[in-house]
């Protein structure tokens, strides 16, 4: 084997990605273990409150998240068990659902977020001139774009131009 492939600046972009992603993420865990939240569960919260209607369909909750369609039962179930979620039939569809956030899984987004927001500034956004910024959020858009293209199944980011919703495709 080339000893010099291990050099190849493709290794060392991936191996930083990681590598960040795991310091932020331990960062992040232990903060919203202070609220009584698994980063996942923060992560469905966030991505349900910032979906229209503060709900997603279920399917479309899975293609956001890590998570596999049985992977997101057992979280929503366990989050309407402790009411931070409630699911609602789809009217136009009875195999679907919605995961809708309930009042106080909006109290508990509120509660963690400050201190969310902070680790964001003091770890990350802080890091980075706006430009340098701009440039890794377009970069990161476009890379999730073609290694996750449902990331955005459901959301109003996944409306384009012609109006068809991406979660058609998906």
């Amino acid at each position: 084997m080339n000893p010099h492939v291990f050099d190849d600046p493709r290794i060392t972009a991936v191996g930083l990605l990681f590598e960040v992603h795991a310091g932020l993420s331990a960062r992040f865990a232990a903060q919203l273990e202070e609220h009584g939240l698994s980063p996942v569960e923060f992560e469905v919260l966030t991505r349900l409150s910032r979906s229209p209607g503060n709900q997603l369909r279920m399917t479309d909750l899975a293609a956001q998240t890590s998570l596999s369609t049985s992977g997101v039962t057992r979280v929503v179930d366990r989050m309407e068990r402790d009411g931070l979620i409630a699911r609602r039939a789809c009217p136009s569809d009875r195999r679907s659902s919605y995961a809708v956030v309930t009042d106080a899984g909006l109290r508990r987004l509120d509660e963690s977020l400050p201190g969310h927001l902070q680790l964001i500034e003091d770890w990350f956004t802080s890091q980075l001139d706006p430009a340098a910024l701009t440039a890794l959020l377009d970069g990161l858009r476009r890379v999730r774009d073609a290694v996750h293209p449902c990331a955005t199944a459901g959301s109003a980011e996944s409306v384009p131009a012609d109006g068809a919703a991406a979660s058609a495709r998906c």
